[in-house]
């Protein structure tokens, strides 16, 4: 299965892999795009089953956080920054394990290490939401999406702005394959990566905002002092979604992020 991947910018510059979050694809950077595309050789990467790549229904492992990042690594430069928003953030983080000789910087957006709620971690879903969310997808995908986009915007300082480029986003691809969607849930059900953050060597940045209501901030405090290498970015009046809402901030870390 070959990835859909899109590139822009000055050949010159450093690579930058760009992965986007749960049911979207990667037409929601175009918003920073350009302006990133005069620093950084953009890869603008869209997940299995989302946007234009194909979906791999076949692979009953594909619901697995083993299995997607090593369908990204096969596009991945020889040396690049990878940058993940939320689910995309979860990826990045293995492909920071997997390959550390080419993935030399790590930027993880509206990231969470665990994103439901269990005895030991405090900053995340019911699990029970996150299963009623599943079921209301199937019932019915489109309300259901609208839900979800207006919950990334919750809080945000122009939340109407940011949910209007969020639809205008989502609605330029196809919709996300059935089958990768609930891949996509099943990780953010399962998946937890806190024990692994230890490993990570490479200089790491943190986006978040402070009113964030999908990914907790406060797991992005405690991200953040448990890697080795890193620095914190938290937005004031901020949702989830701080690349659209909060562009400048955005490019701005990420710039300095690659000296």
């Amino acid at each position: 299965m070959s990835l859909h991947i899109e590139s822009f910018g000055a050949g010159c510059g450093p690579n930058l892999v760009l992965l986007h979050g749960w049911a979207m694809h990667s037409g929601v950077w175009r918003g920073v795009r350009d302006r990133l595309a005069r620093h950084f050789h953009l890869h603008l990467v869209d997940l299995p089953g989302h946007g234009f790549s194909p979906a791999c229904t076949s692979d009953s492992q594909v619901g697995t956080l083993d299995r997607m990042p090593e369908s990204v690594a096969r596009i991945l430069p020889e040396s690049c920054i990878v940058c993940g928003w939320s689910l995309g953030g979860e990826i990045a983080i293995e492909l920071a394990l997997r390959e550390p000789m080419r993935v030399k910087k790590l930027a993880l957006i509206s990231t969470t290490p665990c994103f439901v709620k269990r005895e030991d971690w405090l900053w995340g879903m019911e699990t029970s939401m996150l299963q009623l969310f599943a079921q209301n997808l199937k019932r019915d995908y489109a309300t259901t999406m609208k839900r979800f986009l207006t919950l990334q915007v919750s809080g945000g300082s122009d939340s109407s702005s940011t949910l209007s480029q969020l639809r205008k986003s989502l609605a330029e691809r196809r919709d996300p394959d059935e089958a990768a969607l609930e891949a996509g849930l099943q990780i953010l059900l399962t998946s937890d990566v806190r024990e692994k953050l230890k490993y990570i060597e490479q200089p790491v940045l943190v986006i978040h905002g402070e009113h964030d209501v999908i990914t907790h901030p406060d797991a992005a405090k405690w991200m953040n002092k448990q890697l080795r290498e890193s620095k914190l970015i938290m937005l004031p009046r901020c949702g989830h979604a701080p690349f659209l809402s909060h562009p400048d901030q955005f490019i701005k870390g990420i710039v300095q992020l690659s000296r």
